[in-house]
């Protein structure tokens, strides 16, 4: 298998999981580094992400990542988490039915990604998954972000 996730299951029984939480992924911590880094690459700089000193007078109390950044984090945290037909070859992100970004994520804050099933679609030689991708941040009483993300599979 070429795809880079790393929990299969048979394609026949992946109908089965649909309505089913899927996947559950481990934490990764949101360093002003990681922010400072999506700052040059989205030229997004702005202080509320990239100057800490400035942002600690701001509504958030310090730097907060880019709602783009712990969205863009998803692929990473479904490789591990999100199971796949063990007939995949390859896997593209094929966009989003709503997304929401819910909480501010501070500096330092380690997230995580519950993935709950929502649809399988099948077509030729291809399997749409539509995931609810929920983005927990530790210590903290709200999501991050939701999302409905579709995923397309090439199967053989």
């Amino acid at each position: 298998m070429t795809v880079p996730f790393t929990k299969t299951v048979l394609l026949k029984e992946f109908p089965g999981l649909v309505g089913q939480e899927v996947g559950l992924s481990d934490w990764i911590t949101v360093d002003q580094t990681m922010i400072d880094a999506f700052a040059d690459v989205t030229r997004d700089h702005q202080f509320i992400h990239t100057e800490p000193e400035r942002a600690a007078e701001g509504p958030f109390g310090g730097t907060v990542a880019h709602g783009f950044l712990p969205l863009s984090l998803l692929s990473t945290l479904a490789y591990g988490a999100v199971p796949v037909p063990d007939t995949a070859t390859a896997s593209i992100n094929y966009g989003f039915d709503r997304v929401r970004f819910i909480a501010p994520v501070r500096t330092g804050t380690r997230l995580r990604a519950r993935f709950r099933l929502r649809r399988v679609e099948s077509g030729d030689g291809t399997l749409s998954l539509t995931l609810t991708a929920q983005m927990e941040g530790d210590g903290m009483e709200r999501p991050a972000l939701i999302a409905d993300w579709i995923v397309r599979l090439s199967v053989t």
